[in-house]
């Protein structure tokens, strides 16, 4: 079990936590989403996945949801 936190510029509504949360869970191997949404600021996705999810195929799904990943796990 692997558990990651990601900031995303752009989650401005309710919709766009939504939109994330689906493009997130389509990922192989994602178990849960969690979305903390800032208004007006950088929100938090916590994804958990049954391994290491690469960045590039948390960006894209974050992006196909019209949002932009800004930071990855260290």
């Amino acid at each position: 079990m692997s558990t990651a936190t990601y900031a995303v510029d752009g989650t401005t509504c309710d919709r766009c936590v939504s939109s994330i949360a689906v493009k997130v869970t389509t990922l192989a191997g994602v178990t849960g989403v969690q979305i903390e949404r800032i208004a007006g600021g950088r929100s938090w996705v916590t994804v958990t996945s049954s391994a290491i999810l690469s960045e590039e195929s948390v960006r894209a799904a974050v992006a196909a949801a019209g949002c932009e990943l800004v930071s990855a796990p260290a």
